[in-house]
């Protein structure tokens, strides 16, 4: 019963906070706020809406590495993280890179990789990393983190 309220306050907590810290991460600020507060630095690259979603019993997850300006010959290589937590905030997966790149072959987990800047899909199966076996419907959050800065974004597991 402790679980379902924690469940059921974090999801609340989430659907409130959701707008601003998307705001937030786009690195624009609302309109009346402008004067008032300093522009968020993002993550050096963008995190895409997970397809399909809702999904069952696979998903995957786009993102780039890298901005247009800073992504010129001889760019620098960002250390990424790519994992998916449910609402209590747990470590369900991580994802793996789909078709590879470089030195990176497919199917490598997305923990501390070594990426350059470009496009790039990840691929989920829907298992927890611990059992093995599906996930439960519901809310699962799923966090990209590149050189240290993260951007957070829901998907919906329906079955």
């Amino acid at each position: 019963m402790r679980h379902g309220w924690a469940a059921l306050v974090s999801v609340l907590a989430l659907t409130a906070l959701m707008p601003r810290q998307l705001v937030a991460q786009q690195g624009s600020t609302p309109p009346q706020q402008e004067t008032s507060q300093p522009r968020q630095r993002t993550a050096p690259g963008s995190l895409g809406q997970n397809y399909p979603n809702p999904f069952n019993p696979e998903t995957q997850i786009p993102f780039a590495v890298g901005d247009p300006p800073s992504c010129t010959e001889g760019a620098r290589p960002h250390r990424v993280t790519l994992r998916i937590y449910n609402l209590l905030a747990q470590l369900v997966a991580v994802p793996v890179l789909k078709g590879g790149t470089g030195d990176v072959a497919g199917g490598a987990e997305i923990e501390n990789l070594t990426l350059t800047c470009n496009q790039y899909i990840a691929y989920w199966d829907g298992k927890d990393r611990r059992t093995g076996r599906e996930v439960a419907s519901g809310i699962y959050l799923y966090r990209l983190e590149i050189d240290g800065k993260a951007i957070v974004k829901k998907m919906i597991v329906a079955k």
